[in-house]
């Protein structure tokens, strides 16, 4: 009955948020009512209602994309940071001689070249700051039916050093070493003609200096919105406004 005022009214859609502590309502809403989930989190689910008769659902799905990203960080003396991990497919148990970039996933409100810093300190103790983004592979059939955004991300080592002690994350890291960049880039475990064996030629490149990859910016959200958003690009962009050229 509450739809009938709603319609009326000219609403449309309708989102429900139902918090954990009203969780017995889950099922009347969707049961009795007709809402249809659309995400849940560790504090509500939301759930949603088309009402308008006429029109095709207009409300926005859910979240489409995880987003990941890969470090590649080189010491001193040319050595590439590797990794071999305890779980997953890549695990040095099913692969002992796999030795790849560390690796993760984006956090809920991080920027990428933050999310690849954390990352690396986090599985290896190296304390890094962001250079560059080298390259980006979209995929899909990520997991929960999700498609997947990864980010190769160019590392320096922190406050100007050129080497760093490492300290392996045992909980999730089996081993983490300096090691000859070719242990990574002609690694058996890299399909030839591959995504990855093309995002190993940017580092390639990168380390013989012929490729810098893409720079960023903090840039003014605009459309009235308080704070910064992070912008990529290859140029030298504080110049390149529209409103400049």
């Amino acid at each position: 009955r509450c739809f009938i005022p709603w319609t009326a009214n000219g609403i449309r859609g309708v989102w429900l948020e139902i918090p954990t502590g009203s969780a017995h309502l889950i099922g009347p809403a969707v049961q009795q009512c007709g809402f249809t989930f659309h995400h849940a989190e560790k504090t509500h689910v939301m759930v949603t209602h088309w009402l308008s008769e006429n029109e095709l659902n207009g409300l926005p799905p859910n979240a489409s994309h995880q987003v990941g990203i890969g470090a590649f960080v080189v010491n001193g003396d040319g050595k590439v940071l590797l990794v071999q991990e305890k779980r997953g497919p890549a695990a040095s148990a099913s692969r002992p001689d796999f030795w790849k970039l560390p690796t993760g996933l984006v956090e809920q409100g991080e920027d990428v070249p933050d999310a690849a810093v954390r990352e690396v300190f986090e599985e290896t103790g190296v304390k890094c700051e962001f250079h560059s983004i080298l390259g980006i592979r979209h995929g899909h059939n990520a997991p929960f039916g999700k498609s997947d955004m990864f980010f190769l991300v160019s590392l320096r080592i922190a406050d100007g050093k050129t080497h760093h002690a490492i300290a392996v994350q045992e909980s999730e890291i089996a081993k983490a070493e300096w090691r000859d960049r070719n242990d990574a880039f002609e690694s058996q475990h890299i399909a030839k003609g591959s995504h990855m064996d093309h995002l190993y030629g940017l580092c390639r490149m990168h380390l013989g200096g012929t490729y810098r990859g893409m720079g960023l910016q903090n840039l003014p959200a605009g459309f009235g919105r308080d704070g910064t958003v992070v912008t990529y690009s290859n140029a030298d962009a504080e110049g390149v406004m529209a409103s400049n050229l």
